[in-house]
């Protein structure tokens, strides 16, 4: 963990073309989290050593503005690019293959989970550290695994009229609420926005409610979407400042709740919702069963490949730098 005086540093000395791009990369990822569940930009902002750096500028947004906004800049950039791209290709992609889409991101993530080790490195592993690692762990399995039964007997189910339909103050503060709670899992590693969404039974309908035809005909969705809006930039500004006292006055205990979290998050890929819905598919059979099994293991290992060989880079180059 660096220390906050060097990351002040560094925020207010500003950024070399390098450190832009990773951070327009580390947005794309912010936004595929939005599409793909397990997906955390976090853990990639620890492996690009940008974690430390989103937290202070995400704290101290009023306080450093100038600095601090041309820093998240690029990363709000590239979370719109990978809202668009997710919407456009990875939607599709889960639609025609989900298990070797899912996948490819679950290779990715596990590839990239030694990178957030390395940010342990070196923390005397005590019985206490150990039981936070394991409550981390459960989170977001037991997040997806009652998920599952929620999205199955929620009302609504696939039904995108049921998040506009008699819209009042307390939807308003339910999806304000939401944007909050999905704030905190761009922030903290190994949090899916998605799990939680699925887990309160709308994040299908919200997905299915981007659509020009959908908007003509229930404009009152953009007052969900404005609420929504509200309780994400709320909720990163507030918790960021929460985690990094956290850092300050327990840093070993809070990264081990953080490397339980990441590594309960690539477990919890393979059975959200979704996932579990194509398993039970896989029992009509069918040509495209073999071909998305088959092609899920080859991206599962390429994924697992990019991930470390991005750790070792920055591994390789963080040695140098020191």
């Amino acid at each position: 963990m660096e220390n906050i005086d060097i990351v002040e540093k560094d925020v207010l000395n500003g950024h070399n073309k390098k450190t832009l791009f990773k951070s327009g990369i580390l947005g794309f990822f912010i936004g595929l989290a939005v599409i793909v569940p397990g997906v955390s930009g976090s853990t990639i902002a620890i492996i690009f050593r940008l974690y430390n750096h989103l937290l202070y500028c995400l704290s101290n947004l009023f306080k450093r503005f100038i600095k601090c906004l041309l820093f998240l800049l690029p990363i709000i950039v590239g979370a719109l690019l990978g809202v668009v791209f997710g919407f456009i290709t990875i939607k599709q992609m889960l639609n025609l293959l989900p298990f070797a889409t899912v996948a490819l991101f679950i290779g990715l993530m596990a590839g990239a989970y030694p990178g957030v080790k390395d940010e342990a490195k070196g923390i005397p592993a005590t019985k206490t550290l150990w039981v936070l690692f394991f409550v981390g762990l459960i989170i977001p399995i037991a997040i997806s695994i009652s998920s599952n039964f929620i999205s199955d007997s929620s009302s609504l189910s696939n039904n995108s009229l049921k998040v506009v339909e008699n819209f009042n103050i307390f939807k308003a503060i339910l999806f304000v609420f939401l944007g909050y709670v999905v704030a905190i899992t761009q922030i903290v590693p190994g949090l899916s926005a998605t799990a939680i969404l699925m887990a309160f039974g709308y994040f299908t309908p919200l997905l299915n409610s981007v659509s020009v035809t959908f908007w003509k005909s229930n404009p009152m969705i953009f007052a969900v979407y404005g609420c929504l809006t509200v309780g994400f930039l709320l909720g990163l500004i507030t918790f960021s400042k929460l985690l990094s006292n956290l850092f300050k006055i327990a840093k070993n205990s809070t990264w081990f709740v953080i490397l339980g979290l990441s590594l309960g998050s690539i477990i919890s890929m393979a059975i959200s919702p979704d996932m579990i819905s194509v398993y039970k598919s896989w029992a009509d059979g069918g040509m495209m069963v073999g071909v998305d099994i088959i092609l899920g293991i080859l991206l599962c290992a390429l994924g697992t490949f990019i991930g470390y060989s991005l750790v070792k880079y920055e591994r390789k180059k963080n040695t140098n730098k020191n």
